[in-house]
């Protein structure tokens, strides 16, 4: 039974982590901590479900459509909002992403209603077992497995190619960025567009395995948080680490003090963490 936990846990941990790897992103090359993070998932959940139920889509396929379309939802928002107030304080960028929060969540309100919908594919009861003391869900494992495609692209853009360099070098000293000339507004745009992407992804992924709504945001911006914080910023293994451990701590607490504990399980986690590492587990020494 310890395996099976371990197994869920892990599972549900990988989407964690890609729910984490944006809003990670923006949060160390930029600044701001994206409090519209969850209302981009939703976004992405709610792409997902619309190609699923008008053009039969799969949601696998529409996992593309969904990261273009949040990709240049962000780039847009970046460019032609935040830009405008990115050197005010972070109170001001805070209240602005709270802003951009409440008009997307209202605005989905109002054009899907508050109804609970979920993206049914015919093969979303599969599984397989392992022997005898495992059964592992199809759907699960195959979105366990895209987020790892989609976090090892995240590492080759960072890690290798010019934008990736471009966005290091911005987010490591800003003034030595612009003097070898990077261009910075345009960096922050891409920084911007490529979290809200990864966004989108985790709700394409989110809206196969659970129930989605328009108000489904504000807990997966703190679910994002926390794994951000346990992980630490500064590298892209930290939302991968963080995501993991709240996955498997979830699962076991679940299994043992029922599911209503979960959100106590990760907020605990979260204090703890603040208390005893405020930089996360692979973040710098104080």
């Amino acid at each position: 039974m310890l395996a099976q936990i371990v197994i869920n846990g892990i599972l549900k941990g990988g989407l964690y982590a890609l729910m984490a790897m944006g809003m990670s992103l923006i949060w160390g090359v930029m600044d701001i901590i994206n409090i519209a993070h969850g209302s981009f998932i939703m976004l992405g959940a709610f792409t997902t479900y619309w190609l699923f139920t008008l053009l039969g889509i799969d949601p696998f396929v529409s996992l593309i459509f969904s990261i273009s379309i949040l990709f240049v939802i962000g780039y847009g928002i970046q460019k032609y909002l935040i830009n405008l107030i990115i050197r005010a304080s972070a109170f001001i960028t805070l209240i602005l992403a709270f802003g951009i929060e409440i008009f997307i969540n209202n605005a989905a309100l109002v054009a899907w209603t508050a109804d609970v919908r979920k993206v049914k594919v015919a093969y979303g009861a599969s599984n397989f077992s392992l022997g005898d003391w495992v059964t592992i869900p199809t759907v699960r494992l195959l979105a366990f497995m895209l987020v790892i495609v989609i976090g090892t692209i995240f590492f080759f853009i960072l890690n290798r190619t010019d934008l990736g360099r471009s966005i290091r070098s911005t987010a490591q000293d800003l003034d030595a960025a612009q003097l070898v000339g990077v261009d910075v507004a345009r960096t922050y745009a891409l920084t911007f567009g490529l979290g809200v992407g990864a966004a989108g992804a985790a709700g394409t992924l989110w809206s196969i395995l659970f129930p989605i709504s328009p108000m489904m945001g504000g807990i997966l911006t703190l679910k994002s948080f926390v794994v951000v914080i346990i992980g630490g910023l500064g590298s892209m293994l930290g939302p991968i680490l963080g995501g993991l451990t709240l996955g498997v701590a979830e699962a076991m607490g679940s299994t043992w003090f029922g599911s209503t504990y979960e959100n106590l399980i990760s907020f605990t986690i979260l204090v703890l963490v603040l208390i005893l590492r405020p930089k996360g587990i692979l973040g710098g020494a104080d």
